[in-house]
């Protein structure tokens, strides 16, 4: 069905979504900020003086006090409020408000600080913190340094800056020490990565969380140090290059059955913004032929996928990019427990599948030990992650910035018309509702990834914010763009010519221009007369 009124009541004064920060997008053009400026930048806002860190190594890391809401998110509890006795609609709309904003507080905490008690993985077993201190700091090698962790696209919360000794003090930041990055994480202002420290400030471990690879910074200090944007998958992230930066990777190794440096050989594969959860199922770390609307468009490609966005996920079924893995759901316990190797419980018995899954089979994947509850360190906070991941919404493109709105209502007809983008992209969700999956030979791509899910097919992806990534908002511009699961569409250009291809539309190249700039302006703002329909 055409939508032209929809189109015709778009209003050019339309603002980004009020979750998105009002001077956010503004940033991301601005140029990369001056090498020389960011010692200052930092010295300022971290408030420490080289010598100052140093000596300050037999202090105990300063963790911030824990709120009350914080204290209920580490032990799964949410509180009703306090009742009169009574059962009624009344009583109970006052617990349905507590609870909304209780989970929602919970799931944000959870989502941003949470390690689910994975450093005993990447800091005992990996050892992972000994490559960021660097030999100076009791570790191995040089470190990382502040300059390094930007190249691998780790993010600063500049929120968090200020924190340090609860003020701010002038000084000299070294941005090529490696005592500079544990200044940040003992502020806790790396986002996604959380330092444990030994009672003379050395660091002794180190975890993940969720934020660290969906969620980016608005670069409103400089580039890669800004305030947070909660599920905006950081497209520049080198999740490879630093797993691959690990003192002891025999334990991938041997789970892999292949040699060390082929381990670090496939982890450098990846790229940036990049990660392949299937590996440590199935053991592919490469796609042997990519084919495209029939036409071989690679060879050996690295079998990582591109990390999805954590917003927008209201609404529809399956949310990774392959078949049958399920809901937001299902993918935060798969990963809080195998991939970020947390403390949890985990069943899925169609990993026992030998000859899909022959990894996973081997290890008893499919049905994790079944721990005491009171060691369980995930499953009591997957439901106020789920409700906080749900309230994320899609960021809102400003027409005549981020899209020309004159083509886009050109597009918007020929997305439900002639290029019958909206047969599986249905309007307002993008995607189908029900079951949204189709076989790879109905999307005219090779079956590789696809059948390295559980039924062998892709999912209809969802369509919003796609122009984040077409004009590269918050990352690097070689990081921009990059379509489909594994990236293979360099732009929305690429895509559009791929299915012109496929469907024979026939699409003329002012018609593809004009699909192109309807796409980068979903989602759509609903203008108050159509809400009251």
């Amino acid at each position: 069905m055409l939508r032209r009124n929809r189109t015709s009541s778009r209003s050019l004064t339309r603002h980004v979504d009020t979750h998105v920060p009002a001077n956010a997008i503004a940033h991301a053009a601005r140029p990369e900020f001056r090498a020389k400026a960011l010692p200052l930048i930092l010295a300022t806002s971290l408030g420490i003086a080289m010598g100052g860190f140093i000596a300050a190594r037999d202090v105990a890391r300063a963790a911030p006090a824990a709120s009350a809401t914080q204290h209920r998110a580490n032990a799964g509890i949410r509180a009703a409020p306090a009742g009169t006795g009574d059962i009624s609609g009344k009583t109970f709309e006052a617990q349905v408000a507590a609870n909304t904003s209780q989970l929602f507080d919970e799931g944000r905490n959870t989502f941003r600080f949470d390690t689910f008690g994975d450093e005993a993985y990447w800091g005992d077993t990996l050892k992972l913190h000994q490559a960021i201190e660097g030999a100076g700091f009791g570790g191995v090698g040089s470190g990382i340094t502040p300059r390094a962790a930007l190249d691998l696209g780790l993010k600063v919360d500049a929120d968090a800056l200020s924190g340090i000794n609860g003020r701010l003090r002038s000084g000299q930041i070294d941005l090529d020490s490696p005592a500079a990055t544990l200044a940040l994480l003992k502020a806790n202002a790396v986002v996604g990565l959380t330092g444990f420290f030994n009672e003379d400030g050395s660091l002794k471990s180190v975890g993940i969380q969720c934020a660290l690879c969906h969620s980016t910074v608005d670069n409103s200090v400089a580039f890669g140090i800004g305030h947070r944007l909660d599920g905006w998958a950081n497209r520049d992230l080198d999740v490879g290059k630093i797993i691959a930066s690990a003192p002891d990777l025999s334990s991938v190794a041997t789970l892999l059955g292949i040699s060390i440096p082929a381990v670090k050989s496939v982890l450098n594969s990846w790229g940036p913004g990049k990660f392949d959860a299937e590996l440590f199922l199935d053991g592919k770390a490469f796609n042997p032929k990519q084919m495209s609307h029939g036409v071989t468009t690679g060879t050996n490609v690295s079998g990582a996928t591109l990390i999805p966005n954590a917003y927008g996920l209201a609404g529809f079924n399956q949310h990774t990019w392959t078949g049958a893995w399920g809901t937001v759901t299902y993918w935060n316990a798969f990963v809080a427990n195998l991939e970020m190797h947390g403390k949890g419980r985990f069943f899925d018995p169609r990993l026992n599948n030998p000859a899909q899954f022959p990894i996973a089979a081997a290890n008893g994947f499919g049905d994790l030990p079944h721990i005491n509850p009171d060691d369980d360190r995930i499953t009591a906070k997957l439901p106020a992650l789920h409700f906080y991941q749900l309230a994320l919404p899609a960021p809102t493109p400003r027409p005549g910035i981020d899209f020309d709105p004159t083509a886009a209502a050109r597009g918007d007809e020929l997305f439900s018309g002639k290029a019958g983008c909206n047969n599986c992209h249905v309007d307002p969700l993008w995607t189908e509702p029900g079951w949204n999956l189709h076989k790879p030979e109905e999307i005219g791509i090779d079956s590789f990834e696809a059948d390295r899910a559980p039924d062998h097919a892709y999912k209809t992806m969802n369509l919003n914010g796609l122009f984040v990534r077409e004009n590269g908002l918050f990352m690097q511009p070689a990081n921009k763009g990059r379509f489909f699961h594994d990236g293979r569409f360099a732009t929305l250009a690429g895509v559009v010519d791929h299915y012109d291809i496929f469907f024979k539309l026939n699409l003329s190249d002012q018609e593809k221009h004009d699909l192109i700039e309807y796409l980068k302006s979903l989602p759509e703002a609903e203008s108050s007369s159509e809400g009251s329909k």
